[in-house]
């Protein structure tokens, strides 16, 4: 016969929460690796010892943690999950009749407590800590890039570069312009590049207005990681402007405040050709001593079958270049009086060959056939290029161009798993807390992944 579900009419139930979370669920294995103790102590100085108590700081993280490993974007939706989900309700430790908190307690802890303290940032690390402990880093080789995220901002509302100002961001009022002018001198943000882009978007206009792969222009910030490619473990995380130039000091910031913070500095440093300068080159190599498995800047290859700059033979001892003809192209050629007008000034060198042996050289047509004479110029930090140049010969970079591929999975995995395609908050610290966040969640799922086992096996022992 056919059966007929009904409501037991029982007037008290025994129900445990604990055994109604699956034993291999995701949050129950990131549960062993979040500890919320070091979160109390840090906001501790921010509290007062009067007053009623607060809302314990450690579910507002556990929430934001849950919105970030399962891609729940909206808060307001988050609050709703966390309140019908047996497992969010078990790992946010509210048991059965806890109360949710408000959708805009989160506004009020980001742009309190948790920005004064550096919460955010102290999590991350301790994420960090945790998988160096599990033996998940290496600190043998480093690969770093940044990834466009498109910015909570709209073409519609924005104005002309030329028609905004400091006064204009003044007058705008909002949270994200003031923070705008806050970060003018910021090399990640307004001191990153004199050049203005063609748009500022009025509610955020610390966005970049950018054209990325031949896509339609939007307004965006950049997502820069550093990660260790081991298990690709995120060792740093930072905003910026999207562009070339705040991308390349982020992976200086980064690589310093590493070191600085966890004592590891990476033998090699594997990127893309964004960060083959010779200034970010030299900073690697004669600063930091490592090696940059990164394709080189370089336009002085020839396309019109006359000599290039590589053809020439470096004479470091005399400081001059051999031409192929065995002649010598030299910066000066007699001691001046003034000692200033012969002094390196640390730019960009010209190296001449005398005007009478290039018009009797044999190969002055493919040499400088529409020029008295040949020259050949010398970059800043050419040594650390030259380096560069021989280190792209070897195996190992092979290697590191595989293992480079795992900050481009990460991103794919930011985008299309935890669903960060497009920012919920404005300004350069929404951007900040938001690529925390996201990173936080990353660090989590790889512990989750790699090591609850054996912390299981652990406390069962």
């Amino acid at each position: 016969m056919m059966g007929r579900q009904e409501a037991p009419a029982q007037l008290f139930y025994d129900f445990d929460l604990e055994r109604h979370v699956p034993a291999h669920h995701m949050l129950r294995e990131i549960d062993l690796f979040l500890n919320g103790d070091s979160l109390r102590e840090a906001l501790r100085p921010f509290y007062s010892h009067l007053g009623r108590p607060s809302i314990d700081p450690e579910l507002i993280i556990r929430m934001l943690v849950i919105g970030y490993v399962m891609g729940i974007r909206s808060e307001r939706r988050l609050c709703d999950e966390v309140h019908l989900n047996l497992a969010y309700r078990w790992f946010c430790r509210l048991g059965l009749e806890g109360n949710v908190p408000d959708h805009s307690t989160f506004s009020r802890y980001r742009h309190g407590k948790f920005r004064e303290s550096g919460l955010l940032r102290q999590v991350f690390e301790t994420t960090v800590e945790r998988c160096l402990k599990e033996n998940l880093v290496s600190g043998e080789g480093f690969a770093v890039d940044a990834s466009l995220i498109s910015a909570d901002a709209n073409k519609i509302r924005s104005i002309a570069a030329e028609d905004w100002s400091p006064e204009a961001a003044r007058d705008a009022g909002n949270r994200a312009a003031r923070e705008y002018l806050e970060t003018l001198d910021d090399a990640a943000f307004g001191a990153a590049s004199p050049v203005q882009p063609k748009f500022v978007a009025k509610s955020d206009p610390a966005a970049q207005w950018t054209r990325a792969e031949e896509s339609r222009p939007y307004f965006a910030y950049a997502t820069n990681y550093l990660i260790d490619t081991k298990s690709s473990v995120i060792m740093d995380v930072e905003a910026t402007r999207a562009i070339r130039q705040a991308e390349v000091g982020a992976a200086r910031t980064m690589l310093d405040r590493t070191e600085k913070r966890f004592g590891i500095k990476p033998d090699w440093l594997a990127a893309d050709t964004a960060y083959g300068n010779a200034e970010n080159l030299g900073w690697l190599v004669e600063k930091r001593s490592i090696i940059p498995f990164i394709p080189v800047i370089d336009k002085s290859e020839r396309t019109d079958g006359t000599f290039s700059r590589s053809d020439f033979q470096w004479d470091e001892t005399n400081d001059q270049y051999i031409c192929p003809e065995g002649h010598a192209l030299k910066q000066f050629r007699r001691n001046y009086s003034d000692p200033n007008r012969g002094r390196d000034t640390g730019g960009r060198k010209k190296y001449r060959c005398l005007k009478a042996i290039c018009q009797a050289c044999p190969s002055k047509e493919i040499c400088c056939p529409k020029a008295d004479a040949r020259y050949v110029t010398r970059e800043p930090h050419e040594e650390a290029r030259e380096f560069a140049r021989e280190c792209r010969k070897t195996k190992a970079y092979k290697v590191s161009r595989d293992k480079r591929k795992k900050v481009e999975m990460l991103f794919a995995h930011l985008k299309r798993i935890l669903g960060l395609t497009r920012l919920r908050l404005r300004g350069p610290n929404g951007a900040k807390d938001e690529f925390l966040l996201a990173a936080i969640a990353q660090n989590l799922r790889k512990l989750a992944k790699l090591r609850s086992r054996s912390v299981l096996q652990e406390a069962a022992a």
